[in-house]
């Protein structure tokens, strides 16, 4: 029985699993990571078709019943532990195919994204409100933190819905697979990346807010540096684009600006 204090739904149609392998574009040279594997399903799919999987199973019941069921292959890790804890960084290149609790989407995003120098894409099973405010535009009320973090590091594309229907226990919410494949390079140029993640964490605060108030914890002279960008400071952070972010922050960088305390990673 799934428990969902710990976010457990798991996914029983095999067509969606085997379109979610799909958009992953997986080799027979790939290592796959999967986050939260459950009752093995995706886990089997996977192992067919990559050389490893490292399947990170917190729900220690579960692990066992992994433990037993999947002894046949030989080319799966299971791991019983926390995601956001494993050791991402020693991996080599890596890709991840997961269907992701949903009460910690975005702490495992983050620290994926943290962890992302060997890994080259993740596709995800994601609340569909998550999904939409990943692929976000500027503009609209699902941009923000997350959108900027994502698109800052990575190419995201939500691919396509997954009705309530396919997953057992039926979630309340709607589901979306999304493809997000990692760039090489960040998409902006940003001369001191801790205080662009400042700056797009104190804007997406207090969102509600003009730019000219919503950063004025930064710095007292903020709306002569938003000037400078060629930003209105009646603006607010939803409808500034990554672009205008890293402008921002370089500006604030090249103006000798240092933060008053070392903020908590962005990610």
């Amino acid at each position: 029985m799934a428990k969902r204090y710990l976010g457990q739904i798991f996914l029983y149609d095999p067509s969606i699993l085997r379109r979610i392998i799909q958009i992953a574009q997986l080799s027979k040279e790939d290592l796959v990571v999967e986050i939260g594997p459950g009752l093995g399903r995706l886990t089997r799919m996977l192992a067919e078709r990559v050389k490893k999987v490292i399947a990170i199973e917190l729900d220690e019941r579960l692990f066992k019943k992994l433990q037993t069921e999947l002894t046949g292959y030989k080319n799966i890790e299971l791991i019983h532990g926390d995601a956001l804890k494993y050791p991402y960084e020693d991996l080599p290149e890596f890709k991840v195919v997961a269907n992701i609790p949903y009460y910690i989407t975005k702490p495992v995003i983050f620290r994926l994204i943290q962890a992302k120098k060997n890994l080259t894409a993740m596709t995800l099973t994601v609340q569909k409100e998550v999904a939409e405010r990943i692929v976000a535009a500027p503009g609209g009320k699902d941009y923000g933190l997350l959108s900027v973090m994502v698109q800052y590091h990575a190419e995201p594309r939500l691919k396509f819905i997954i009705p309530k229907g396919a997953f057992r226990p039926v979630p309340k919410v709607y589901s979306a697979v999304v493809h997000i494949k990692i760039l090489k390079q960040p998409s902006v140029l940003v001369n001191n990346e801790k205080l662009f993640y400042s700056v797009v964490r104190t804007a997406f605060s207090q969102r509600r807010k003009m730019l000219s108030n919503a950063l004025k914890s930064l710095r007292e002279d903020i709306k002569d540096r938003l000037a400078e960008a060629k930003i209105d400071s009646n603006r607010r952070p939803e409808t500034l684009s990554i672009e205008e972010f890293a402008r921002l922050s370089n500006i604030l960088a090249d103006s000798n600006f240092i933060l008053s305390e070392t903020p908590q990673h962005c990610l």
